[in-house]
């Protein structure tokens, strides 16, 4: 898998309600984030197996190294504000 460079990364899928609503949420906040598509990089969903016990759970966000799955917008704002994203 290709390095990311992003601060926030968001891999989940286009089909995935949850996934939309993370990603409406940081739209609305006004976050950047780099989206992956994890049904259309394999090298992706395999990362996102690693990280939640070969699980492939949508959304799992890298959040500068902090890994979350499936958050709710409270602990999403919470791990971006630890990171001095959001204030």
């Amino acid at each position: 898998m290709q390095e990311r460079n992003g601060r926030v990364v968001v891999y989940g899928a286009d089909w995935c309600g949850v996934t939309t609503s993370t990603r409406q949420h940081l739209d609305d906040i006004s976050v950047a984030y780099e989206y992956i598509d994890v049904e259309k990089d394999a090298a992706a969903s395999q990362w996102v197996k690693d990280q939640n016990n070969g699980k492939e759970m949508k959304p799992t966000l890298d959040i500068e190294g902090e890994v979350l799955s499936a958050p709710r917008d409270y602990m999403l704002d919470d791990a971006l504000k630890r990171h001095g994203i959001l204030a």
